[in-house]
């Protein structure tokens, strides 16, 4: 198997949005941003499947060394390897890569967030970044599409956040922000007990509208002439407002579910939005 059929058996098998939302790129492109999703699931996977916290920190520190081999070396990871030739065709920085990994560190350091302001930092590092490389792989013309890329990026975070909940709860994480549970009078054993109820319902319909209001931001900031090229982000943009809504109109179950979107649906919504443009 070549480093790109890694790559894209491995974004494939995930059945994520993010793989949807590429499947209409030129093979170059196509490449480019399977080789960065790859290695975003890699890092994650780190931090998700490793229940030991210093075994994962000793695998960073891992991909930490494997991508500076990426930028000046033989990299031994097929995915590292799919990765340098997409580092060299679009000149992604090195330092972005490894911001990715801050954010992947910052999930074995904490679980917690005091308020919305900590919880941008970690929106940025694992979600704003790779908007940002995906924004150069993808080609733009106007700086204000760096704007764009960055709130895309978090409006995707805060709905993984959403989404993700309970299942997160259950790895003993809590993203939503400890002033924000307080205000809505929510505790963190509400949350780690499924306890699902009128004050829950109110503070996920708060953390919906937020992002709702990122991804308009972001929208609004996509000059028009960079449109056409950063459909793929639109996609993706179409898929989770989407599931957004199907999040709203379930009353906010995300202590003891995970709403999805099934291939075919989302394979529709990234066919829409990529014929509109």
């Amino acid at each position: 198997m070549s480093p790109d059929e890694y790559c894209q058996q491995k974004a494939a098998r995930s059945g994520s949005s993010f793989y949807y939302s590429f499947l209409f790129l030129p093979p170059p492109k196509r490449r480019a941003i399977t080789a960065l999703y790859a290695f975003c699931r890699e890092v994650d996977d780190v931090v998700d499947e490793c229940h030991d916290a210093q075994i994962a920190a000793t695998k960073l520190v891992w991909w930490r060394q494997e991508l500076s081999s990426v930028y000046g070396g033989k990299p031994q990871h097929p995915v590292s390897q799919a990765l340098q030739s997409a580092c060299a065709e679009f000149n992604l920085p090195e330092e972005q890569l490894q911001e990715i990994i801050d954010g992947m560190e910052m999930d074995l350091q904490q679980s917690r967030y005091l308020d919305f302001k900590a919880l941008s930092l970690y929106c940025y590092r694992v979600a704003s970044v790779v908007g940002l490389l995906a924004a150069e792989i993808f080609g733009y013309q106007d700086r204000r599409t760096q704007k764009y890329a960055h709130d895309l990026g978090v409006a995707f975070q805060l709905t993984n956040i959403i989404r993700d909940v309970g299942e997160d709860a259950r790895m003993g994480r809590i993203y939503l922000p400890i002033d924000e549970l307080q205000r809505f009078e929510v505790t963190a054993a509400d949350i780690l007990n499924a306890r699902h109820g009128d004050n829950f319902q109110r503070l996920m319909a708060f953390q919906v509208e937020r992002a709702e209001h990122y991804y308009t931001q972001a929208i609004d900031a996509l000059p028009a002439s960079d449109r056409r090229t950063q459909r793929p982000g639109l996609v993706m943009a179409a898929i989770y407002r989407t599931l957004l809504d199907e999040i709203k109109r379930d009353g906010y179950q995300v202590l003891t579910q995970r709403t999805s979107l099934t291939p075919i649906r989302k394979l529709w919504i990234a066919w829409r939005t990529w014929v509109r443009g």
